[in-house]
């Protein structure tokens, strides 16, 4: 017999602004104790070193959560120059040392430009990528160094915000699997020395941003009720889809698997809502064919941002 749940089936997103020293993991379970929810996870890992916007879905909303995971990102990052960790940040033992030349605003700005739009990054050996099924970061604390081949990331910008002798401030956005850490390696070795990340914080992920997000901290200090108020509609993350609206009976054929016809100039994939509920993620073929692909179950929590 399956164990019954205990918890609450809490459908929603929660914003988080992660403190530093925790796995993205560890932040998650924190947060998901405190709702009492039976299913919960994250839009993407942030270093236990970084802070900031860790999304945390719940319920229904895990189901978008993997096409969170594609969304654009922007970190804050400082990043420490002349010295190099095999981690690439301030928790790795430090493996080599250079001198920092002098450094001007035209000299950083230069190199800079190497980095921006499509460029091929090597990962750094402390992720969670895999070789022969084993994380890199496992093999790293082995001892083992693996060949990485590179792969294809987008840097859409990069400001400088203020440097000294030995020190870096950037505010960098990019595309997915973007490691910054590798980056910053990348921007040192440009400007003659080496370097290492100091500090992370991530300020924007897809459609959300640092301002909406509240900490473990002042979580804990609101009511219950005031923390359900926190969570936001599952289909927010999707607004950029276009939407299609149905009456019941074919809302109740889509939920039930069924393909139904629509009047619509839309080709590809759509929000599907009816009585202001969402219902769910469809395909729209040219000659008016909706096909569900991933209905959602909302129960009376039916959000709608359309």
């Amino acid at each position: 017999m399956a164990k019954r749940k205990s918890g609450l089936d809490l459908n929603g997103i929660l914003l988080l602004d992660k403190a530093t020293g925790v796995s993205s993991n560890h932040a998650l379970q924190q947060v998901r104790r405190l709702f009492n929810a039976n299913k919960a996870g994250h839009t993407g890992s942030l270093d236990p070193l970084a802070t900031g916007l860790l999304p945390l879905c719940f319920g229904e909303a895990t189901k978008v959560s993997g096409m969170m995971l594609d969304d654009d990102k922007r970190y804050l990052v400082s990043i420490r120059l002349g010295t190099m960790t095999d981690t690439g940040d301030l928790e790795g033992q430090i493996i080599n040392e250079m001198a920092v030349p002098v450094l001007s605003q035209t000299l950083i700005e230069s190199a800079i430009t190497q980095f921006l739009g499509p460029i091929d990054q090597v990962p750094p050996m402390y992720s969670a990528l895999k070789h022969q099924g084993k994380k890199l970061y496992e093999l790293a604390r082995q001892g083992q160094i693996i060949e990485r081949p590179a792969r294809p990331v987008t840097i859409h910008a990069i400001q400088l915000l203020g440097f000294d002798a030995g020190t870096l401030e950037l505010d960098v956005s990019c595309s997915k699997g973007t490691y910054i850490r590798s980056l910053a390696e990348d921007l040192s070795h440009a400007l003659g020395t080496c370097g290492t990340v100091s500090r992370l914080r991530r300020t924007e992920a897809g459609c959300f941003t640092l301002a909406e997000a509240i900490t473990l901290d002042d979580l804990l200090t609101l009511s219950e009720a005031a923390r359900f108020e926190r969570l936001l509609p599952v289909d927010l993350p999707l607004q950029h889809l276009p939407v299609i609206t149905l009456e019941q009976p074919e809302a109740q054929a889509i939920q039930q698997g069924q393909t139904v016809s629509v009047k619509s100039a839309v080709i590809g994939s759509v929000r599907i809502y009816a009585n202001q509920c969402f219902l769910g993620l469809g395909e729209l073929s040219i000659n008016g064919k909706l096909a569900p692909k991933r209905i959602f179950n909302l129960g009376e929590h039916c959000y709608s941002d359309c």
